[in-house]
């Protein structure tokens, strides 16, 4: 009973509020590729910058439920901007998916470089905005890790709703599908695009902002983040909502749980290893893509 209650419960409560974070991550992603055929390297960096951005709004006086509406939102706006601004120009090339590539990952390059100018190489501690720790049924749960499952469970709900229960959603699935046929249908598919990209933006960040507390914010932590939510995404299935939120909540379970008899040096190797193996097994992923869902 004592090493599940100061052992096992301890890491599968890690292992769920740091799952959740990586489908939100990975929702982007996935979202982003479902729609426009683009994987973004620089999405590790959206979520650095949704992190920094809190740092900056906290520094400014407010309170971290503000940052963690308005670091989205502004994130929001740069992924627009970039959209528009970058990826746009090379889009609709011959080599669409090599350029959009390197276009993100010069972008990934560049803003990460960034980071480091303004903000130096300096981790920065975030206070949690919730203390103290909530005992149920003879565990006890810290309460900023539940508080960050029942959020972002219920934005990845809200996600989930907003793509396949309305009409914007059904616009957008039109969009990923066939476009030539949405825009001779009249959807304005250029900014479906770019509102798809900007939504992405935000997901990320708003992993960022959640994850702060827990972890330190420093420039390079999109970096090995990134590489986790595309193994979800990939083993999940390029495209798939319901792939990226069940592949995301199983590698994260697996890493937290794998660290109990294992180096944690070898979690990654570890689902690294569990993608090659699906890969090998099922080369599309376990889910289809997002316009076909």
């Amino acid at each position: 009973m004592e090493w599940l209650q100061f052992v096992l419960a301890p890491q599968m409560i890690n292992g769920l509020s740091i799952g959740v974070a990586v489908v939100l991550m990975a929702l982007g992603l996935t979202i982003i590729f479902g729609l426009l055929d683009v994987i973004n390297m620089a999405h590790g960096e959206f979520y650095a910058m949704g992190a920094y951005l809190a740092v900056v709004l906290l520094g400014l006086g407010l309170s971290f439920w503000a940052a963690l509406a308005l670091a989205p939102l502004i994130m929001a706006v740069l992924g627009y901007l970039t959209e528009r601004g970058l990826v746009q120009r090379v889009f609709h090339s011959r080599d669409r998916h090599t350029l959009t590539l390197l276009l993100t990952f010069g972008l990934a390059v560049v803003l990460e470089d960034l980071l480091k100018i303004v903000f130096g190489a300096n981790p920065v501690r975030m206070e949690s905005p919730i203390t103290g720790a909530t005992e149920m049924v003879g565990l006890f749960f810290p309460n900023y890790r539940l508080f960050v499952m029942l959020f972002g469970g219920a934005l990845i709900a809200a996600v989930w709703l907003l793509v396949f229960r309305t009409s914007l959603g059904a616009v957008v699935r039109a969009a990923a599908f066939d476009r030539q046929m949405s825009a001779s249908l009249g959807v304005p598919v250029a900014r479906v695009y770019a509102a798809t990209f900007a939504f992405g933006a935000a997901l990320a960040a708003t992993a960022g902002v959640l994850l702060a507390p827990i972890y330190s914010v420093f420039p390079t932590m999109g970096r090995d983040f990134v590489l986790i939510a595309f193994s979800v995404v990939i083993i999940g299935g390029m495209g798939s909502i319901k792939g990226a939120v069940l592949a995301g909540l199983l590698l994260t379970q697996v890493q937290s749980l794998s660290s109990l008899v294992i180096s944690p040096v070898w979690s990654d190797p570890l689902l690294f290893g569990i993608m090659v193996l699906v890969l090998m097994w099922r080369p599309q992923g376990l889910f289809g893509k997002l316009g076909h869902a």
